[in-house]
């Protein structure tokens, strides 16, 4: 995948989503987009934020919304995602002051969601590429998605990406080789801090616990 945002847009981000992160929790403010914020950091685009907390060498997720879709300026995406995943992700209490010292802000750039087409399961094992696809399965008003880096973290095969994925649809693991289960891949530029607070870089590797 080509890089359409340079590390200085992956700084400028990150630190976006920090300052949103810190200002919202210890004062529950919301910022506004900075003035000095370059053009091309205001297209529309997908994003997710992900918080995740950092003990000794390993991180254990604490927080990730996002928006999906390119419907909103990607800075304006940057603040309203870091402020959900601070306080909004329904699978945590809500990041607390004490918190943000621990605390490592990652974000994910992504691009417009595609439908795969396929007419076999099989072909759709050969069509998603673990590290380089994110996954959205989909089946009525069920839904689910997956960033690219997550099957990477957890050390997933391709199956085991798409039954995660059916999974966080609340689907059964293998509602994949239904062919009622709608996926759509994305790919994304993820950019994050190295240390809580600390120097930013692309495509940061944490170990899981």
């Amino acid at each position: 995948m080509s890089h359409a945002y340079s590390d200085d847009d992956g700084a400028i981000l990150v630190k976006l989503a920090r300052n949103t992160v810190d200002k919202y929790v210890a004062e529950r403010i919301k910022p506004s987009v900075p003035n000095d914020v370059p053009k091309h950091l205001t297209t529309k685009s997908g994003v997710f934020v992900t918080l995740n907390s950092i003990t000794g060498n390993h991180v254990s997720l604490r927080g990730c919304i996002g928006r999906p879709y390119p419907t909103q300026p990607l800075v304006e995406a940057v603040i309203d995602s870091a402020v959900d995943s601070a306080v909004h992700d329904s699978r945590f209490p809500p990041v607390s002051p004490r918190e943000l010292d621990t605390i490592l802000v990652e974000l994910s750039v992504l691009t417009p969601p595609k439908k795969i087409k396929y007419s076999n399961p099989e072909e759709l094992l050969n069509q998603v590429e673990v590290g380089r696809d994110g996954l959205i399965a989909s089946r009525g008003m069920w839904r689910g998605l997956l960033l690219p880096q997550v099957p990477v973290e957890w050390e997933w095969n391709t199956k085991q990406f798409l039954e995660h994925t059916c999974n966080k649809a609340g689907l059964p693991p293998d509602a994949w080789k239904d062919l009622k289960t709608e996926f759509m891949s994305f790919q994304a530029e993820i950019f994050g801090e190295e240390k809580p607070k600390g120097s930013i870089m692309r495509d940061p590797k944490h170990p899981r616990k």
